[in-house]
């Protein structure tokens, strides 16, 4: 199978590369500039023409323009270039999409097209959208502008993605932003990060659960992707464990967390092992981090 990823440098595209790679799939990255590994390269920009995107089986669409490390909020001070971007631009891709005849197209949407609802609050895949944010907003027009399309399209609603990044392509400098990196580094210099509590998925379960969709020949519409409930505490302790040395930890937290449930891919026998992977990769983890 012939997999266009968007993003394919980025964090979460990574695991979709790594993962399409592993199965034997050819991998064609949309990124501005070609990255060094075992993929073909098409220049892309959320703002540009899209390239042709002919002779592909599935596009997989992860990239987004935004403030590093913000989702929510990612505009920063330019809602319209950020709107021109990441809802214009994924537009005219899932358009460019249909019009290169590809059959199938998977773009990574958010818990955040429920944000509007309280926390605590159950979200199975037949609730109604709620988004209060920009960012759900153009996350859920999007999913909208897919489902109208002739073709398959999954709108992935995934929640926090963990894990350590692929090494598939070549990375020449660390990125802005690295998952953890903060908390992780404040705790080793002896302070305790505030307490906190979300919902995660690791990268290649998240990767994983799509191809488990292409491979089942699933029909379309909104995926929930979601696996463990992680306590900044909880995250702490695993890093002190790995380390073997005591690091200051932050009270529980009692704050709601809304959930999604994750009923479709359930049906299909995914089986995610978020808390295994995060304990197996603290260490390489802290390493990579110059924690170790």
């Amino acid at each position: 199978m012939r997999v266009a990823i968007t993003g394919a440098t980025g964090y979460v595209g990574r695991f979709f590369v790594a993962a399409a790679l592993a199965r034997g799939h050819e991998v064609t990255a949309l990124t501005r500039s070609a990255p060094e590994g075992p993929v073909r390269h098409l220049p892309y920009d959320l703002s540009a023409p899209v390239p042709d995107l002919t002779g592909h089986d599935l596009l997989v669409h992860t990239a987004f323009a935004h403030v590093p490390g913000r989702y929510r909020g990612g505009e920063g001070e330019d809602p319209a270039g950020f709107l021109a971007a990441n809802l214009g631009g994924t537009r005219r891709l899932f358009e460019a999409a249909v019009a290169a005849g590809v059959p199938r197209v998977a773009f990574l949407s958010s818990r955040a097209v429920f944000d509007g609802l309280p926390g605590g609050t159950h979200l199975p895949e037949d609730l109604p959208p709620e988004p209060a944010s920009l960012y759900g907003k153009a996350k859920l027009s999007a999913e909208e502008h897919l489902a109208a399309l002739p073709l398959t399209g999954w709108s992935l609603r995934a929640t926090g993605v963990f894990g350590l990044e692929p090494s598939d392509l070549a990375r020449p400098a660390p990125p802005a932003w690295r998952k953890w990196h903060a908390e992780l580094t404040e705790a080793f210099a002896g302070h305790a990060p505030d307490p906190r509590r979300g919902t995660e998925v690791h990268g290649r379960d998240l990767a994983d659960a799509l191809f488990l969709l292409a491979e089942a020949d699933a029909p379309g519409g909104p995926v929930h992707v979601s696996d463990i409930l992680l306590d900044r505490r909880e995250l702490i302790e695993a890093a002190a464990a790995a380390a073997q040395r005591p690091l200051p930890l932050p009270e529980t937290s009692d704050a709601p967390v809304s959930a999604l449930g994750c009923g479709r891919l359930s049906a299909f026998g995914w089986a995610p092992s978020g808390r295994a992977r995060l304990h197996a990769e603290m260490p390489a983890l802290l390493s990579a981090y110059g924690l170790a």
